[in-house]
């Protein structure tokens, strides 16, 4: 079998194989964490690709540039500091722009494949 070129992983939705990545950093309410896995960062980490798994709890967040997600697991509630509203469950796509803020609430805990550019 020839070593393929491109960064992928298989079986997003259900690897166990993934890295903790502590705390989910300005919680708000739970004791929500973070685990993942790495599949790619370019060049001044652009862009820079991987799966992301949060379990319960509520926090704030800054989108530093604009990112995609495909959520493959879970439901979680976007709430942008305008009052916009993104209900996230399995098979949900959502690309979130440079500079969105806000605070998000993970009821089961959610996984995603995202991009971030």
């Amino acid at each position: 079998m020839i070593a393929p070129s491109t960064p992928h992983l298989h079986h997003a939705s259900t690897r166990q194989d993934l890295v903790d990545w502590g705390p989910q950093p300005d919680a708000l309410e739970g004791a929500s964490a973070s685990s993942g896995k790495l599949v790619h960062k370019g060049p001044d980490n652009r862009p820079e690709t991987g799966i992301w798994v949060c379990t319960p709890g509520r926090w704030r967040l800054a989108i530093p540039r604009d990112e995609f997600c495909h959520f493959v697991a879970g439901r979680a509630t976007y709430t942008s500091d305008d009052g916009e509203v993104i209900e996230v469950e399995k098979d949900t796509i959502v690309m979130f722009p440079a500079g969105w803020s806000g605070d998000c609430t993970v009821h089961e805990t959610m996984r995603n494949v995202y991009m971030l550019f």
